[in-house]
């Protein structure tokens, strides 16, 4: 820290109490000055001698009282005495904590050249320029002392030369960067022990953005001035930018919701948001992850911040919505919304960001639209739970992304499944337009073997999982044909076509194991190099069913013994463990088998 000193003479203010300075000297003191609640006995003509405002106080004080009395000194009593000592020749250190009081004193008492050369201003301002301003921290510092200094520091243009001063050595090539400088988040010193001895070395490079948390240290009126000064240099990128703008929100948003809406801070939190946004780089593609950017939301939504603000960051959270993770968009709803977390937020983002897909700037590869499927089931898993949630936003949110962003459908069958669980009074048509969502032909193995013990899915999904199956497995290692339809799959989704009875559907998919069987049959005549590994396929590869699923599709393989089975309610029959692939063992009890049963988490 930069320091000057000023005067020669031994320092001989002494103090009375809290409320009562004097100098101790031989001559009595002639004069008493009253700044805010301490009074100071003193000798005139030291204080006449540099300071043209006390000449006049003194002079229009002796007309009416002995004493003077100055109100709203800048800097209060400790400013007063830096001066007063001043003029009496004293010793006087001046540092980035009292420089600015001492200025703003000076500046009120009129200690100016015209009255003595050399007095204090003039002294002053050749500190300021010749050390405090060109020091990284010392600016800083100043700056921030200049708040209780109002409007004095803003009319001398203190506030306004610490700012640039600051602004100008970001821009800085951090190559030339050798003061010192506080960096937290990533090492910037390692040691390194040579003979039990540990040796310093600095980084061989600065990062970019080594200014970023020093800066924190402001309020957010004077960080927004000194954020603008900084993008209005055009030499920062919006990256840079962006992290400065995350450290600072880090820095002074508390991590608990509680403290965040409490009603005596609340005011605070909204006017941090909003200032944050505002200073948001103006790129709306780059400079803040997209994480930031929700959580942000969030702390919006929460603080009651305007609309222009949550509108801002909902427009840039929709350009990278690929970057997002589910636990971002939980976002807590408010009032009057009556589910736990903002569905109609997320929903209006989704669209934004397939609105976006149109765009000629806007080319997403294939591994983010697979972020976003794997977003978007992920999240419709966490809010199924919700009791309140409505089946129609269920389904808009699972078909707001196009199906290329889901090639499995593992995500979206354990939301179904949990949508399933968390409201059991669905009609069996809204069963049935929810699991219309998923197509079977996309689920892996362990999913496959889940749904075909699911007593919450509608017994033709059952049946179309088993079928599928099936297919792949008379098919021994060859490809699965393509002609065989799935009547739940998302291409037939509408009601209409749910309203078939259970006769059609048996009869569809009677339709479609006899073309299977002819397709199988194919297969194995194409098929003779390998009919000795076809053979041991279709000994030992059926596929494990459980004994409900397997009673159902043996009557299906058979011709059907009576259409009652097929009219049965949908959860009807219990789910029950694989039958054994071994012929000679015998089928499990219920109990056991309800032990074996298989999931997915």
């Amino acid at each position: 820290m930069k320091f000057m000193k000023l005067g020669s003479k031994p320092d001989v203010f002494k103090a009375d109490g809290n409320c009562i300075r004097y100098v101790e000297s031989e001559l009595a003191t002639d004069i008493v000055l009253n700044v805010g609640e301490v009074k100071f006995f003193l000798h005139k003509f030291p204080l006449l001698s540099k300071s043209h405002r006390l000449q006049k106080l003194v002079q229009k004080a002796n007309e009416n009282s002995e004493e003077v009395h100055i109100a709203n000194f800048p800097g209060g009593p400790k400013a007063f005495e830096i001066c007063a000592k001043f003029c009496y020749g004293m010793i006087v250190t001046l540092n980035a904590y009292n420089v600015v009081a001492a200025r703003c004193a000076a500046e009120y008492l009129e200690m100016t050249e015209d009255v003595d050369r050399g007095n204090l201003i003039f002294k002053i301002e050749v500190f300021l320029n010749s050390s405090i301003f060109r020091s990284w921290k010392d600016s800083i510092i100043v700056l921030q002392t200049t708040k209780s200094l109002l409007p004095w520091a803003e009319e001398l243009k203190v506030v306004g030369r610490c700012i640039d001063s600051i602004a100008s050595k970001t821009s800085v090539d951090p190559t030339n960067v050798n003061w010192s400088y506080t960096y937290n988040r990533k090492l910037a010193v390692g040691e390194i022990i040579e003979h039990d001895t540990k040796v310093q070395q600095k980084m061989q490079s600065v990062p970019i953005d080594w200014w970023v948390e020093d800066i924190c240290e402001l309020d957010i009126g004077l960080y927004k001035r000194v954020m603008v000064a900084i993008k209005s240099k055009g030499r920062m990128s919006g990256d840079v930018i962006g992290e400065a703008l995350k450290v600072y929100a880090i820095r002074w948003l508390p991590d608990s919701i509680d403290a965040l809406v409490s009603d005596d801070r609340t005011w605070k939190y909204r006017a941090l948001v909003e200032t944050i946004v505002w200073l948001l780089p103006s790129d709306g593609g780059v400079g803040c992850f997209c994480s930031f950017l929700l959580k942000l939301l969030k702390v919006a939504i929460l603080v009651g911040a305007g609309d222009a603000a949550r509108e801002e960051l909902v427009k840039r959270i929709s350009l990278q919505l690929d970057g997002a993770s589910v636990s971002d968009l939980l976002i807590p709803a408010r009032a009057p919304e009556s589910t736990v977390y903002d569905v109609e937020l997320v929903q209006n983002i989704i669209n934004r960001f397939m609105m976006h897909e149109d765009a000629d700037d806007f080319d997403l590869g294939q591994d983010s639209w697979l972020k976003v499927g794997k977003l978007i089931d992920g999240y419709l898993v966490e809010i199924a739970s919700d009791a309140n949630l409505s089946l129609s936003s269920f389904i808009n949110l699972a078909q707001s992304i196009p199906e290329t962003a889901r090639p499995i459908h593992d995500g979206l069958y354990k939301a179904i499944d949990t949508y399933l669980k968390e409201h059991p009074n669905l009609t069996k048509i809204e069963r049935r337009r929810i699991c219309g969502l998923m197509d079977v032909k996309n689920l892996t193995t362990d999913a496959c073997m889940h749904a075909a013990q699911n007593e919450r899915l509608p017994l033709r999904v059952v049946v179309q999982v088993l079928f599928f199956e099936q297919v792949k497995t008379a098919a021994g290692g060859f490809n699965v044909p393509q002609n065989v339809s799935c009547d739940n799959s998302r291409s037939t989704t509408n009601t209409e076509d749910w309203n078939r009875t259970d006769l059609e559907d048996y009869n569809s998919l009677k339709q479609q194991i006899s073309h299977m069987k002819i397709h199988g049959k194919e297969c194995e005549r194409n098929g003779e190099k390998k009919k000795k590994k076809s053979s041991k396929n279709r000994g030992s590869g059926v596929l494990l069913l459980p004994s409900r699923s397997k009673r159902i599709f043996d009557k299906l393989w058979v011709g059907g013994k009576g259409h009652s089975e097929n009219r049965s309610s949908d959860t009807s029959g219990s789910s029950q463990s694989p039958t054994s692939v071994n012929p000679g063992e015998t089928k499990s009890s219920g109990s056991s088998s309800r032990q074996r049963r298989h999931s997915i988490s």
